[in-house]
Protein backbone atom coordinates (compact mmCIF):
# COMPACT_ATOMS: atom_id res chain seq x y z
CA UNK A 1 0.00 0.00 0.00
CA UNK A 2 1.23 3.74 -0.40
CA UNK A 3 2.09 5.39 2.42
CA UNK A 4 -0.79 7.97 1.22
CA UNK A 5 -4.06 6.20 0.65
CA UNK A 6 -6.03 7.01 -2.45
CA UNK A 7 -10.04 6.37 -1.46
CA UNK A 8 -12.41 6.62 -4.19
CA UNK A 9 -16.33 6.78 -4.14
CA UNK A 10 -17.86 3.64 -5.22
CA UNK A 11 -21.86 4.12 -6.41
CA UNK A 12 -21.81 0.20 -7.60
CA UNK A 13 -19.80 -2.52 -8.39
CA UNK A 14 -19.08 -1.36 -11.63
CA UNK A 15 -17.83 2.35 -10.25
CA UNK A 16 -16.02 0.39 -7.45
CA UNK A 17 -13.76 -1.61 -10.62
CA UNK A 18 -13.26 1.67 -12.40
CA UNK A 19 -11.98 3.01 -9.00
CA UNK A 20 -9.84 0.18 -8.46
CA UNK A 21 -8.28 -0.35 -12.17
CA UNK A 22 -7.38 3.60 -12.48
CA UNK A 23 -5.40 3.58 -9.18
CA UNK A 24 -7.44 3.96 -6.38
CA UNK A 25 -5.93 2.24 -3.02
CA UNK A 26 -9.27 1.76 -1.54
CA UNK A 27 -13.21 3.01 -1.84
CA UNK A 28 -16.13 3.10 0.05
CA UNK A 29 -19.62 1.91 -1.01
CA UNK A 30 -22.88 1.94 0.88
CA UNK A 31 -24.95 -1.14 1.44
CA UNK A 32 -28.80 -1.08 0.77
CA UNK A 33 -29.67 0.53 4.53
CA UNK A 34 -27.65 2.59 6.83
CA UNK A 35 -25.62 4.49 4.34
CA UNK A 36 -25.70 8.10 3.59
CA UNK A 37 -26.60 8.09 -0.19
CA UNK A 38 -29.87 6.93 -0.95
CA UNK A 39 -29.34 8.48 -4.27
CA UNK A 40 -26.85 6.16 -5.36
CA UNK A 41 -27.62 2.85 -6.61
CA UNK A 42 -25.46 0.96 -3.19
CA UNK A 43 -25.08 -2.97 -3.01
CA UNK A 44 -26.96 -5.62 -2.33
CA UNK A 45 -25.21 -8.23 -0.06
CA UNK A 46 -23.80 -10.34 -2.83
CA UNK A 47 -22.49 -7.02 -4.31
CA UNK A 48 -20.81 -6.23 -1.62
CA UNK A 49 -18.99 -9.53 -1.29
CA UNK A 50 -18.15 -9.21 -4.87
CA UNK A 51 -16.73 -5.64 -4.44
CA UNK A 52 -14.85 -7.05 -1.08
CA UNK A 53 -13.32 -10.00 -3.17
CA UNK A 54 -12.45 -7.70 -6.00
CA UNK A 55 -10.49 -5.16 -4.35
CA UNK A 56 -9.09 -7.98 -1.94
CA UNK A 57 -7.67 -9.59 -5.13
CA UNK A 58 -6.18 -6.52 -6.25
CA UNK A 59 -4.36 -5.60 -3.38
CA UNK A 60 -6.78 -3.07 -2.54
CA UNK A 61 -9.52 -2.32 0.22
CA UNK A 62 -13.03 -1.84 1.03
CA UNK A 63 -14.77 0.31 3.60
CA UNK A 64 -18.70 0.27 4.34
CA UNK A 65 -20.53 3.32 5.25
CA UNK A 66 -22.69 2.73 7.95
CA UNK A 67 -23.24 6.76 8.53
CA UNK A 68 -26.44 7.79 8.93
CA UNK A 69 -27.60 9.35 12.07
CA UNK A 70 -29.96 7.16 13.43
CA UNK A 71 -33.51 7.64 14.85
CA UNK A 72 -35.10 4.81 17.02
CA UNK A 73 -36.52 2.80 14.31
CA UNK A 74 -33.25 2.11 12.88
CA UNK A 75 -31.59 0.92 15.85
CA UNK A 76 -33.44 -2.88 16.15
CA UNK A 77 -32.10 -3.83 12.61
CA UNK A 78 -28.48 -2.25 12.59
CA UNK A 79 -27.32 -5.23 14.65
CA UNK A 80 -28.28 -7.44 11.80
CA UNK A 81 -26.70 -5.11 9.24
CA UNK A 82 -23.28 -5.36 11.85
CA UNK A 83 -23.01 -8.89 12.09
CA UNK A 84 -23.31 -9.60 8.30
CA UNK A 85 -20.29 -6.88 7.66
CA UNK A 86 -18.51 -8.73 10.35
CA UNK A 87 -19.01 -12.34 7.75
CA UNK A 88 -17.92 -10.47 5.06
CA UNK A 89 -14.98 -8.69 5.94
CA UNK A 90 -15.10 -5.77 4.57
CA UNK A 91 -11.19 -3.02 5.84
CA UNK A 92 -13.48 -1.03 7.83
CA UNK A 93 -16.58 0.39 8.66
CA UNK A 94 -17.57 4.24 8.48
CA UNK A 95 -19.89 5.57 11.70
CA UNK A 96 -21.06 8.88 12.75
CA UNK A 97 -22.85 8.12 15.67
CA UNK A 98 -21.74 7.72 19.04
CA UNK A 99 -24.25 4.68 19.67
CA UNK A 100 -23.63 3.00 16.51
CA UNK A 101 -19.92 2.99 16.92
CA UNK A 102 -21.17 1.26 20.45
CA UNK A 103 -22.95 -1.37 18.56
CA UNK A 104 -20.50 -1.68 16.18
CA UNK A 105 -17.56 -2.99 18.46
CA UNK A 106 -20.10 -5.24 19.96
CA UNK A 107 -22.13 -7.03 16.22
CA UNK A 108 -19.03 -6.54 14.52
CA UNK A 109 -15.67 -6.57 16.61
CA UNK A 110 -13.34 -7.90 13.70
CA UNK A 111 -13.94 -4.86 11.84
CA UNK A 112 -11.94 -1.62 12.32
CA UNK A 113 -14.38 1.54 12.47
CA UNK A 114 -13.49 4.79 11.00
CA UNK A 115 -15.22 8.02 12.14
CA UNK A 116 -17.30 10.08 9.58
CA UNK A 117 -16.55 13.23 8.71
CA UNK A 118 -21.00 13.50 9.68
CA UNK A 119 -19.47 13.62 13.39
CA UNK A 120 -17.90 16.95 12.97
CA UNK A 121 -14.85 17.07 14.31
CA UNK A 122 -12.52 19.84 14.53
CA UNK A 123 -10.30 19.79 17.39
CA UNK A 124 -7.61 17.30 18.77
CA UNK A 125 -9.80 16.66 21.79
CA UNK A 126 -12.52 14.77 20.16
CA UNK A 127 -10.71 13.50 17.27
CA UNK A 128 -8.39 11.76 20.52
CA UNK A 129 -11.52 10.74 22.23
CA UNK A 130 -12.47 8.68 19.39
CA UNK A 131 -9.42 6.72 18.73
CA UNK A 132 -9.60 6.40 22.99
CA UNK A 133 -12.41 4.71 22.20
CA UNK A 134 -11.13 1.94 19.94
CA UNK A 135 -11.44 4.33 16.40
CA UNK A 136 -8.36 3.41 14.20
CA UNK A 137 -9.47 6.62 11.53
CA UNK A 138 -11.38 9.71 11.80
CA UNK A 139 -12.53 11.60 8.96
CA UNK A 140 -11.56 15.53 9.44
CA UNK A 141 -15.10 17.62 9.09
CA UNK A 142 -14.37 19.67 5.92
CA UNK A 143 -14.65 23.44 7.54
CA UNK A 144 -10.72 22.96 9.04
CA UNK A 145 -7.79 24.74 7.84
CA UNK A 146 -4.76 22.96 6.67
CA UNK A 147 -2.74 24.42 9.77
CA UNK A 148 -5.60 23.09 11.83
CA UNK A 149 -5.50 19.94 10.72
CA UNK A 150 -1.68 20.28 11.41
CA UNK A 151 -2.05 20.62 15.12
CA UNK A 152 -4.35 18.01 15.56
CA UNK A 153 -1.97 15.60 13.81
CA UNK A 154 0.55 16.82 16.37
CA UNK A 155 -1.88 16.55 19.71
CA UNK A 156 -3.24 13.03 18.79
CA UNK A 157 -1.72 9.56 18.88
CA UNK A 158 0.74 8.74 16.36
CA UNK A 159 -1.10 5.64 15.42
CA UNK A 160 -4.45 7.49 14.71
CA UNK A 161 -5.25 7.31 10.92
CA UNK A 162 -6.57 10.92 9.38
CA UNK A 163 -8.57 11.29 6.22
CA UNK A 164 -10.17 14.39 4.59
CA UNK A 165 -11.82 14.74 1.65
CA UNK A 166 -9.69 16.76 -1.10
CA UNK A 167 -12.27 16.69 -4.20
CA UNK A 168 -15.82 16.47 -4.95
CA UNK A 169 -19.06 18.39 -4.19
CA UNK A 170 -19.63 20.66 -1.07
CA UNK A 171 -22.29 20.57 1.34
CA UNK A 172 -23.65 24.25 2.48
CA UNK A 173 -23.78 22.75 6.06
CA UNK A 174 -21.75 22.17 8.65
CA UNK A 175 -19.66 18.78 7.72
CA UNK A 176 -23.24 17.83 5.69
CA UNK A 177 -25.87 17.69 8.60
CA UNK A 178 -28.27 20.07 7.53
CA UNK A 179 -32.09 19.83 7.84
CA UNK A 180 -33.12 21.87 4.46
CA UNK A 181 -33.81 19.09 3.28
CA UNK A 182 -36.23 17.97 6.13
CA UNK A 183 -37.78 20.68 6.70
CA UNK A 184 -38.87 21.55 2.83
CA UNK A 185 -39.25 17.99 1.50
CA UNK A 186 -39.97 15.28 4.27
CA UNK A 187 -36.59 14.23 2.73
CA UNK A 188 -33.69 13.72 5.88
CA UNK A 189 -30.51 14.42 4.57
CA UNK A 190 -28.99 12.90 7.77
CA UNK A 191 -30.96 9.66 6.51
CA UNK A 192 -29.07 9.47 3.32
CA UNK A 193 -32.27 11.17 1.57
CA UNK A 194 -31.31 15.17 0.83
CA UNK A 195 -33.44 16.39 -1.57
CA UNK A 196 -29.89 19.35 -1.85
CA UNK A 197 -32.07 22.96 -1.67
CA UNK A 198 -29.36 24.32 -0.93
CA UNK A 199 -29.02 24.61 -4.99
CA UNK A 200 -32.67 25.79 -5.94
CA UNK A 201 -33.27 29.11 -7.02
CA UNK A 202 -34.50 31.33 -4.37
CA UNK A 203 -36.82 34.74 -3.71
CA UNK A 204 -38.12 36.57 -0.86
CA UNK A 205 -41.31 37.57 -0.08
CA UNK A 206 -42.10 40.02 2.43
CA UNK A 207 -45.41 38.71 4.74
CA UNK A 208 -47.48 41.66 4.29
CA UNK A 209 -47.03 41.55 0.22
CA UNK A 210 -47.58 37.97 -0.39
CA UNK A 211 -47.11 36.75 -4.07
CA UNK A 212 -44.71 39.68 -4.64
CA UNK A 213 -41.19 37.83 -5.19
CA UNK A 214 -38.51 39.66 -4.92
CA UNK A 215 -35.07 38.44 -6.57
CA UNK A 216 -32.41 37.59 -3.63
CA UNK A 217 -29.03 39.12 -4.22
CA UNK A 218 -26.17 38.81 -2.54
CA UNK A 219 -24.84 41.42 -5.89
CA UNK A 220 -25.53 41.40 -9.08
CA UNK A 221 -24.08 38.12 -10.31
CA UNK A 222 -27.16 35.55 -9.14
CA UNK A 223 -29.44 33.93 -6.85
CA UNK A 224 -28.15 30.94 -6.11
CA UNK A 225 -26.73 31.95 -2.58
CA UNK A 226 -26.10 28.48 -1.36
CA UNK A 227 -24.62 27.08 -4.09
CA UNK A 228 -20.57 25.88 -3.37
CA UNK A 229 -17.96 25.42 -5.90
CA UNK A 230 -16.49 21.59 -5.92
CA UNK A 231 -13.53 21.26 -3.95
CA UNK A 232 -10.37 20.80 -5.91
CA UNK A 233 -6.62 20.29 -3.95
CA UNK A 234 -5.18 19.11 -7.18
CA UNK A 235 -2.89 21.85 -7.08
CA UNK A 236 -1.57 21.77 -3.06
CA UNK A 237 -0.74 17.42 -3.07
CA UNK A 238 2.33 18.46 -0.86
CA UNK A 239 0.41 20.86 1.36
CA UNK A 240 -2.04 17.93 2.30
CA UNK A 241 0.64 15.45 2.93
CA UNK A 242 2.47 17.99 5.00
CA UNK A 243 -0.66 18.69 7.09
CA UNK A 244 -0.76 14.99 8.81
CA UNK A 245 -3.76 14.20 6.04
CA UNK A 246 -2.81 9.85 5.30
CA UNK A 247 -6.09 8.84 3.64
CA UNK A 248 -7.16 11.57 0.55
CA UNK A 249 -10.70 10.77 0.06
CA UNK A 250 -12.85 12.06 -3.25
CA UNK A 251 -16.47 12.64 -3.03
CA UNK A 252 -19.03 10.88 -5.90
CA UNK A 253 -20.59 8.24 -5.18
CA UNK A 254 -23.52 9.46 -6.89
CA UNK A 255 -21.49 10.27 -9.95
CA UNK A 256 -20.74 8.16 -13.36
CA UNK A 257 -17.96 5.61 -14.01
CA UNK A 258 -16.29 7.99 -15.72
CA UNK A 259 -16.28 10.53 -13.46
CA UNK A 260 -14.69 8.55 -10.96
CA UNK A 261 -11.88 7.03 -13.80
CA UNK A 262 -10.69 10.62 -14.55
CA UNK A 263 -10.72 11.96 -10.87
CA UNK A 264 -8.77 9.04 -9.29
CA UNK A 265 -6.24 8.84 -11.95
CA UNK A 266 -5.03 12.92 -11.63
CA UNK A 267 -4.97 12.80 -8.00
CA UNK A 268 -3.31 9.17 -8.30
CA UNK A 269 -0.84 10.82 -10.90
CA UNK A 270 -0.04 13.42 -8.66
CA UNK A 271 0.43 12.09 -5.22
CA UNK A 272 3.25 9.06 -6.75
CA UNK A 273 4.86 11.81 -8.53
CA UNK A 274 5.48 13.55 -5.05
CA UNK A 275 6.28 10.61 -3.45
CA UNK A 276 8.50 9.56 -6.15
CA UNK A 277 10.45 12.98 -5.67
CA UNK A 278 9.38 15.63 -2.82
CA UNK A 279 12.10 18.01 -3.48
CA UNK A 280 11.82 18.22 -7.31
CA UNK A 281 7.66 17.98 -7.31
CA UNK A 282 5.96 20.03 -9.78
CA UNK A 283 2.66 20.33 -10.21
CA UNK A 284 1.63 19.50 -14.34
CA UNK A 285 -1.38 21.67 -15.55
CA UNK A 286 -2.60 18.28 -17.11
CA UNK A 287 -4.18 17.36 -13.87
CA UNK A 288 -6.42 20.27 -13.88
CA UNK A 289 -6.89 19.99 -17.31
CA UNK A 290 -8.28 16.44 -16.79
CA UNK A 291 -10.01 17.47 -13.76
CA UNK A 292 -11.65 20.43 -16.06
CA UNK A 293 -13.18 17.70 -18.02
CA UNK A 294 -15.63 15.54 -15.16
CA UNK A 295 -18.58 17.24 -14.20
CA UNK A 296 -18.37 20.32 -11.94
CA UNK A 297 -19.68 23.42 -10.15
CA UNK A 298 -15.80 25.33 -11.05
CA UNK A 299 -13.52 24.60 -7.94
CA UNK A 300 -12.50 25.83 -4.94
CA UNK A 301 -9.81 25.11 -1.96
CA UNK A 302 -12.93 25.21 0.37
CA UNK A 303 -11.72 26.02 3.98
CA UNK A 304 -8.17 24.58 3.48
CA UNK A 305 -6.38 27.81 2.83
CA UNK A 306 -8.35 30.09 4.82
CA UNK A 307 -12.17 31.00 5.06
CA UNK A 308 -14.19 30.71 1.94
CA UNK A 309 -15.21 33.80 0.47
CA UNK A 310 -17.95 34.97 -1.91
CA UNK A 311 -15.86 33.64 -4.93
CA UNK A 312 -16.35 29.75 -3.29
CA UNK A 313 -20.02 30.27 -4.63
CA UNK A 314 -21.80 29.84 -8.19
CA UNK A 315 -24.16 32.11 -8.16
CA UNK A 316 -25.92 31.77 -11.85
CA UNK A 317 -26.35 28.44 -11.89
CA UNK A 318 -26.79 24.99 -10.09
CA UNK A 319 -26.08 22.87 -13.36
CA UNK A 320 -22.90 20.94 -13.35
CA UNK A 321 -20.41 21.93 -16.09
CA UNK A 322 -20.44 18.91 -18.07
CA UNK A 323 -17.50 19.29 -21.36
CA UNK A 324 -16.76 15.67 -22.15
CA UNK A 325 -18.87 11.78 -21.74
CA UNK A 326 -17.51 8.65 -21.84
CA UNK A 327 -18.93 6.68 -25.42
CA UNK A 328 -17.15 3.48 -25.44
CA UNK A 329 -15.23 0.77 -22.86
CA UNK A 330 -12.57 -1.67 -23.45
CA UNK A 331 -13.72 -4.70 -22.93
CA UNK A 332 -11.22 -7.27 -24.75
CA UNK A 333 -9.00 -7.61 -27.47
CA UNK A 334 -9.34 -10.26 -30.89
CA UNK A 335 -5.56 -11.69 -31.26
CA UNK A 336 -6.99 -13.41 -34.53
CA UNK A 337 -7.62 -9.35 -36.18
CA UNK A 338 -6.09 -7.20 -33.80
CA UNK A 339 -9.07 -5.43 -32.76
CA UNK A 340 -10.24 -4.16 -30.02
CA UNK A 341 -13.44 -5.19 -28.56
CA UNK A 342 -15.45 -2.57 -26.88
CA UNK A 343 -18.40 -1.66 -25.46
CA UNK A 344 -20.82 1.68 -26.61
CA UNK A 345 -21.85 4.22 -23.43
CA UNK A 346 -22.89 7.04 -25.49
CA UNK A 347 -23.64 7.36 -29.12
CA UNK A 348 -20.69 8.27 -31.66
CA UNK A 349 -19.85 7.89 -35.36
CA UNK A 350 -17.20 7.27 -37.66
CA UNK A 351 -15.13 10.71 -38.19
CA UNK A 352 -15.87 11.41 -34.49
CA UNK A 353 -12.96 12.95 -32.89
CA UNK A 354 -12.02 10.83 -29.42
CA UNK A 355 -9.12 10.27 -26.76
CA UNK A 356 -8.72 7.10 -25.32
CA UNK A 357 -8.30 7.34 -21.54
CA UNK A 358 -6.13 4.08 -20.27
CA UNK A 359 -5.16 3.32 -16.83
CA UNK A 360 -2.00 5.03 -16.78
CA UNK A 361 -0.05 7.25 -19.33
CA UNK A 362 -1.50 10.00 -21.47
CA UNK A 363 -4.65 10.03 -23.19
CA UNK A 364 -4.43 9.53 -27.04
CA UNK A 365 -6.04 11.80 -29.64
CA UNK A 366 -8.17 8.42 -32.25
CA UNK A 367 -10.42 9.36 -35.38
CA UNK A 368 -12.68 6.64 -35.43
CA UNK A 369 -12.32 5.78 -39.51
CA UNK A 370 -13.54 2.12 -38.75
CA UNK A 371 -16.08 -0.17 -36.76
CA UNK A 372 -17.94 -3.26 -37.41
CA UNK A 373 -20.58 -4.59 -35.04
CA UNK A 374 -21.12 -8.16 -33.56
CA UNK A 375 -22.22 -9.74 -36.92
CA UNK A 376 -18.93 -8.13 -37.90
CA UNK A 377 -21.25 -5.50 -40.31
CA UNK A 378 -19.08 -2.59 -41.36
CA UNK A 379 -21.27 0.65 -39.33
CA UNK A 380 -21.43 3.86 -39.31
CA UNK A 381 -22.62 5.05 -36.19
CA UNK A 382 -23.06 3.13 -32.83
CA UNK A 383 -26.37 4.14 -31.32
CA UNK A 384 -27.65 1.61 -28.80
CA UNK A 385 -26.98 1.50 -25.08
CA UNK A 386 -24.24 -1.79 -24.51
CA UNK A 387 -23.66 -2.44 -28.21
CA UNK A 388 -20.83 -4.57 -28.83
CA UNK A 389 -18.58 -2.86 -31.40
CA UNK A 390 -15.07 -4.17 -33.06
CA UNK A 391 -12.71 -1.52 -33.96
CA UNK A 392 -9.24 -1.00 -34.33
CA UNK A 393 -7.19 1.34 -31.93
CA UNK A 394 -3.52 2.37 -31.58
CA UNK A 395 -2.40 -0.24 -29.59
CA UNK A 396 -3.53 -2.47 -27.55
CA UNK A 397 -5.49 -1.68 -24.28
CA UNK A 398 -6.22 -2.74 -20.87
CA UNK A 399 -9.90 -3.62 -20.00
CA UNK A 400 -12.11 -0.86 -18.64
CA UNK A 401 -9.94 1.78 -20.66
CA UNK A 402 -12.18 4.74 -21.28
CA UNK A 403 -12.93 6.41 -25.02
CA UNK A 404 -14.18 10.09 -24.70
CA UNK A 405 -15.52 12.93 -26.24
CA UNK A 406 -16.73 16.36 -26.34
CA UNK A 407 -20.10 16.83 -25.83
CA UNK A 408 -22.26 17.69 -28.51
CA UNK A 409 -24.22 20.27 -26.43
CA UNK A 410 -20.94 22.22 -25.62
Amino acid sequence: MNPIELLAPAGNLDRLKMAITYGADAVYAGGEAFSLRAAAKNFSRDDLARGIEFAHAHGKKMFITANIIPHNKDIDAFPKFLEEMNELGPDALIIADLGAFMMAKEHAPNIPVHISTQANNVNYRSVQAWNDLGAKRVVLARELSLNEISEIRQKVSPELELEAFVHGAMCISYSGRCLLSNYMTSRDANQGECAHPCRWNYSLVEQQRPGEYLDVFENERGTFIFNSRDLCMIEHIPELIKSGITSFKLEGRVKTEYYVATVVKAYREAIDSYLENPEKYTFNPKWADELSKVSNRHYTTGFYLGKPDSDAQVYGSSSYIRTYEIVAMVDGYDESTGETIITQRNRFFKGDELEIVPPTGDFIPYTVDKMRNEDDEEITSAPHAQQIIKMRLPGRFPERTMLRKIRNDN
